[in-house]
């Protein structure tokens, strides 16, 4: 199992979302692309964020669990 491919792909895709909506706020500037960022995208980086640290956190115990197992 290879989460570190997983996480660096996460982060990447978080990463390119948070810069293409970036240029996006450069033209749509009203209250719905506010709520849609409240609504949507905050959550998402957060949430993006913590799974990017927990798959690292897994990482770690099953290479454990492998040198354990050796």
């Amino acid at each position: 199992m290879n989460l570190s491919g997983a996480k660096s792909r996460l982060a990447g895709s978080a990463r390119e979302l948070s810069l293409k909506w970036t240029e996006t706020k450069n033209y749509w500037q009203d209250a719905k692309s506010r709520e849609f960022e409240h609504q949507y995208l905050e959550d998402l980086f957060i949430r993006a964020d913590k799974t990017v640290a927990i798959i690292e956190k897994l990482d770690e115990i099953l290479k454990k669990v492998r040198s354990d197992c050796e």
